[in-house]
């Protein structure tokens, strides 16, 4: 059952922001029927990166067959479906408004209301998908390719961002790293996979404080540094253990994380904290986290790592409180790129 008058609410969701096309039906905002994602991985590995014209294109050829998968999945049709939920930024403004497009012509065609979402606001809602108990207000970590965020989840889609990064996101930093260290793309996983064969504590590499926020974030300077450290060794004929530089660099990132967003806890007085986006499926930073909030008696909420990546289904859930909240988007919705976290 449901806030509107006991008929349940069937969002269909859909997010193209980065390289991932990808659909999904959700149902009164904590149910995920379907979530069908169609990823770019390999494709842009060839180039070491993400290559904004490629990941546009293929949105186009694959966004239709998303969706009907979608529907299928769920076992339901377009008549079924309350609410078209759809990803306006941030991302890269081509492959945003593939999806963007889509999404507007369903709803003219069909007569469904459309509701824009933000993306960063979808992976912070992802935590609702698998912890059917955590409601707000609690304090989440957003760490991914494009963001690093300390949040105040005061409501549903109501936020107060408290910390940011200053240069790289930690998930930028991550990217980068391993295409230094040769491992290519996408970093994060790679990453996390070879520092269980390093040690941790071989190389010391800084860990930035922000003097004008406790809780901001600077990753570039440790980038620079794991890059010195390479070329350095590499100049003086110096074996590389790729393994301890990977370990090494990871736990200056996760130390800094952690540090931050239980200091952000405690000064702000809850008992709740989640994290969310690409970062947050990294093993090592789960468990550290869930190690110290145990210690703390700190209720530790995380996504599953299929839902830490860009995905539909969380879409949908935001879609679902933003919908109910009365939000409706006009025809004249469309791409913003750098859209502010709480900005419409």
């Amino acid at each position: 059952m449901c806030e509107e008058g006991f008929k349940d609410i069937l969002i269909l969701a859909i997010e193209s922001s980065c390289d991932e096309t990808a659909a999904a039906v959700v149902k009164n905002g904590r149910e995920v029927l379907s979530n069908v994602i169609s990823s770019q991985i390999a494709l842009h590995t060839l180039y070491g990166g993400v290559v904004p014209e490629i990941a546009s294109r293929k949105h186009i050829e694959k966004i239709n067959q998303v969706i009907e998968q979608a529907l299928e999945d769920a076992k339901v049709t377009l008549k079924d479906i309350t609410a078209i939920a759809v990803t306006y930024g941030p991302g890269l403004v081509g492959a945003l408004l593939v999806g963007v497009s889509e999404a507007k012509a369903i709803s003219f065609a069909t007569g469904i209301p459309l509701v824009g979402v933000h993306h960063i606001e979808g992976h912070i809602s992802a935590n609702f998908i698998e912890n059917k108990e955590l409601e707000p207000p609690f304090i989440c970590l957003v760490a991914s390719g494009g963001h690093s965020h300390l949040v105040v989840v005061k409501d549903y889609g109501e936020f107060d961002i408290i910390g940011r990064t200053r240069d790289d996101a930690a998930g930028e930093a991550f990217d980068k790293v391993a295409r230094a260290i040769g491992l290519g793309y996408p970093g994060g996983p790679k990453i996390d996979k070879l520092s269980k064969e390093g040690n941790p504590d071989a190389i010391l590499f800084p860990r930035a404080k922000v003097a004008e926020n406790e809780y901001d974030f600077s990753f570039s300077g440790l980038k620079s540094a794991v890059l010195n450290y390479l070329n350095s060794c590499r100049m003086k004929g110096e074996t590389v253990c790729e393994a301890d530089v990977a370990a090494s660099f990871q736990k200056a990132v996760i130390d800094v994380l952690v540090e931050h967003s239980l200091h952000a806890v405690k000064e702000y007085g809850f008992d709740k904290f989640a994290i969310a986006g690409g970062v947050a499926s990294n093993s090592s930073l789960r468990t550290v986290l869930e190690e110290e909030c145990t210690k703390r008696g700190i209720r530790f909420y995380h996504p599953s790592p299929v839902f830490c990546t860009d995905n539909a289904a969380m879409i949908g859930v935001a879609g679902y409180y933003e919908y109910l909240k009365g939000v409706r988007s006009g025809y004249d919705l469309n791409a913003v790129p750098n859209l502010k976290l709480g900005e419409r």
